[in-house]
């Protein structure tokens, strides 16, 4: 290991590895060390579908090692602690590191405690959730007989904004084929106003939605679950409305809180950025590393970059997002050590929701800063013209050509 590298870079994710192999493969006369502790990498975007018994979950994980690129140094430890002002990183094992540049992308952790009860309760009996143990989530499907199905979502950022709803699509379907649809209710409660932010997307939604009798319980942040009565406890935001209203649902009410009971209950647990990340110096009063939106490099310190998961840019946390982020930040980079000057790039924003409405077919939201519907072209190469629509084409795109492209091209640093 080097004391001092001209890049740094914090995490082994898909933004991590994306910028390690990029750097590798087309500037190998940079020196480069990535900070990661794992030894395997997952590719999560599947993990629905793992969830839904249609994708092995050992498909989904890849050793660490195989990844990261030989140019490139492993080191195989816990960043704990930033010194901007010095251009040091301290691990946990009492190394310290110095950079030219810094790449800050270790992604974000589950914060359960923000929920009370939620850590005892979670992936234990009737509560479960994709983002932590998709393989659980399929037993406690098979294991539910009908009843109350709650689906709910954290009013923190969380990967996938549109994952709580897809694994909803595909649990209701199972429910279906297993016969106790007929004496299931399926209840999404949401913090948020509408079922989607783009407005072609949201319009094929809601006839999933009504396809399958959901409610929607807009306004509801949930605050506690109460695993032994099987209650979901929420406080209430000032545009609490409804869609579809089930009589068969037991909203009971305790002060400012309303109660859901539930027999099934899938949820995204509250989301955050890692510990060390909060504490330092490069976040805002969220907790996220502040950046320019469109340079993706630190307000204060210029020779530091965020992306993915914990960077504060207003657009949608997924891998998608960051196939366009990594391009943009090594590009500025680079031309920072030429030039001392940004390079003529600019993210837009983009990020995509690939939006599974049943087994067999998906729509898909690509959107940029301004909630613009900006659909790739190459899709009509699939023959497929209006992504905002179903479709079992990209299903195929989900389950197959995704991840062929994440683990062939994006994660040996091609741009795809």
């Amino acid at each position: 290991m080097k004391e001092k590298y001209q890049v740094l870079i914090i995490g082994g994710g898909t933004a991590g590895i994306m910028a390690a192999s990029q750097l590798a493969r087309e500037s190998p006369e940079i020196t480069v060390g990535l900070i990661e502790p794992s030894d395997t990498h997952y590719y999560q975007p599947a993990w629905t579908l793992v969830a839904a018994n249609t994708y092995d979950f050992k498909q989904t994980a890849r050793p660490m090692s195989s990844l990261i690129p030989d140019s490139v140094d492993w080191i195989k430890s816990f960043a704990t602690a930033f010194d901007p002002h010095n251009n040091r990183v301290n691990c946990k094992d009492g190394s310290s590191y110095q950079y030219d540049y810094l790449i800050v992308c270790p992604g974000l952790v589950m914060d359960s405690a923000q929920v009370d009860g939620l850590s005892e309760a979670l992936d234990n009996g009737t509560v479960c959730s994709i983002y932590t143990d998709p393989e659980y989530v399929w037993k406690s499907m098979e294991a539910f007989k009908g009843g109350t199905a709650v689906f709910t979502q954290p009013d923190t950022p969380i990967k996938c904004g549109g994952a709580p709803q897809k694994i909803m699509y595909l649990s209701a379907e199972a429910f279906r084929k297993k016969g106790t649809f007929k004496n299931t209710n399926i209840v999404f409660a949401t913090p948020g106003t509408v079922i989607f932010g783009i407005p072609q997307i949201r319009e094929t939604l809601m006839k999933v939605v009504n396809r399958h009798d959901i409610m929607l319980s807009f306004g509801y942040r949930l605050r506690a679950v109460d695993s032994r009565e099987k209650i979901a406890w929420y406080e209430m935001a000032d545009h609490e409305s409804y869609h579809n209203v089930n009589k068969d649902i037991k909203i009971i009410e305790d002060g400012s809180l309303k109660g859901i009971r539930f027999d099934f209950m899938h949820l995204a647990p509250p989301q955050a950025a890692p510990e060390f990340i909060r504490n330092s110096d490069l976040v805002n009063d969220a907790g996220w590393v502040e950046l320019d939106k469109h340079s993706l490099q630190h307000l204060r310190f210029k020779n530091i970059f965020g992306l993915g998961d914990v960077a504060a840019l207003p657009t949608a946390k997924t891998g998608a997002a960051i196939r366009k982020q990594v391009p943009v930040a090594l590009d500025n980079i680079r031309s920072l050590m030429k030039n001392n000057t940004l390079a003529d790039v600019s993210y837009d924003g983009y990020s995509s929701c690939p939006l599974v409405t049943s087994y067999g077919k998906m729509t898909l939201a690509e959107f940029d800063y301004d909630n613009r519907f900006t659909p790739d072209p190459k899709l009509k190469q699939m023959l497929v013209f209006d992504s905002s629509k179903e479709h079992w084409r990209l299903w195929i795109l989900k389950k197959y050509i995704l991840p062929y492209l994440y683990w062939n091209k994006m994660m040996k640093g091609l741009k795809v």
